[in-house]
């Protein structure tokens, strides 16, 4: 079955408005990888300044590609343009995995 990954990021609520429009401008980052299953970027409602991006994948192995291919290109500013990176707006990010061993959908 397929993996999960969870990017838990601290986010000082000033920052909430810059984190939310840098995710939506990332359209087509993550959709076209192989092995990409799943993507949503879950805002916090009371009681943490965690924002938690969740991932799901066909395996680790198609995560890892993204993350040496892809993910590390548009983090590194994409390798053009020179221009300087805008400060991250979070404060702090812990990625967790997970296995997914059972799951259910609604029924039609």
């Amino acid at each position: 079955m397929s993996i999960v990954k969870i990017n838990a990021l601290t986010v000082p609520e000033e920052q909430r408005e810059i984190l939310e429009k840098r995710f939506a401008s990332r359209a087509g980052a993550v959709e076209n990888s192989d092995g990409f299953e799943w993507f949503e970027l879950l805002r916090p409602v009371e009681g943490t300044d965690q924002y938690l991006v969740y991932t799901r994948w066909r395996d680790e192995a198609s995560f890892q590609a993204w993350m040496e291919g892809p993910m590390k290109v548009a983090h590194q500013g994409g390798g053009e343009g020179g221009g300087e990176r805008p400060k991250p707006a979070a404060s702090g990010s812990n990625v967790w995995s997970f296995e997914v061993i059972q799951q259910a959908a609604p029924k039609s």
